[in-house]
C-alpha cells in the first residue's frame, strides 16, 4: 500500500541560507550593472548634453539657476569631472560584482563586505525616512535592512558552526 501524499519536506537551513545569499548576490550584481550603464550613459551623453539636462531638470523642479549657480554648474560639469564620475561608477560596479561573486559562492568575506557596506547606509536612510517619509525611503531602508539581516545571520551561523 503506497504512503499517503504528504507535504514536501522543509528546506534545509543550508539550502535556505544558500538561496538568500544568492538572492542578495543577484541584487548586488544588478546594482553593478546599473552602475556600469550609468557610467556608459554619462560618457555617451557628454558634458554639453548633461549640462542642458541638469538645467532642464532644475527648472522643472522649481530650482531656478541664477548666475552663480549656473557658473558653479558649468565648472562642475566639465570633461575631467565627468571622467572622474565614470571611473567612480566603474569602481563601484567592480566592487558590487566582486561581492556578488563571493556571495554566490557563499564566501564569508563577501558576507562581511556586504553586511558592512549595507549597514553604513542605515543611519542615513533612517534620517531620510524621518525627514521625508514616503514609500521610496521606506523601501530603500527595508531592502537594506533585509540585506544586513540576511548577511549578519549568515555570519553568526558560520561562527556558531565553526
Amino acid at each position: 500500500m503506497p504512503a499517503p501524499p504528504s507535504a514536501p519536506p522543509p528546506r534545509s537551513s543550508a539550502g535556505a541560507r544558500s538561496g538568500q545569499l544568492r538572492a542578495v548576490a543577484a541584487f548586488e550584481a544588478a546594482k553593478g550593472v546599473a552602475a556600469l550603464l550609468s557610467a556608459g550613459g554619462l560618457g555617451w551623453l557628454g558634458v554639453p548634453a548633461l549640462q542642458r539636462t541638469v538645467e532642464t531638470l532644475a527648472l522643472r523642479l522649481g530650482m531656478p539657476l541664477d548666475g552663480a549657480r549656473l557658473a558653479w554648474l558649468e565648472r562642475m560639469l566639465d570633461p575631467h569631472t565627468l571622467h572622474l564620475a565614470m571611473a567612480i561608477l566603474a569602481l563601484y560596479a567592480s566592487l558590487r560584482f566582486v561581492e556578488a561573486w563571493g556571495l554566490w559562492r557563499m564566501r564569508a568575506w563577501a558576507s562581511w563586505l556586504g553586511c558592512i557596506g549595507a549597514a553604513i547606509y542605515l543611519p542615513f536612510e533612517i534620517r531620510e525616512l524621518i525627514r521625508s517619509p514616503g514609500w521610496l525611503p521606506a523601501t530603500v531602508f527595508a531592502v537594506n535592512l533585509a540585506i544586513v539581516w540576511i548577511l549578519a545571520r549568515d555570519l553568526l551561523r558560520r561562527r556558531r558552526d565553526d
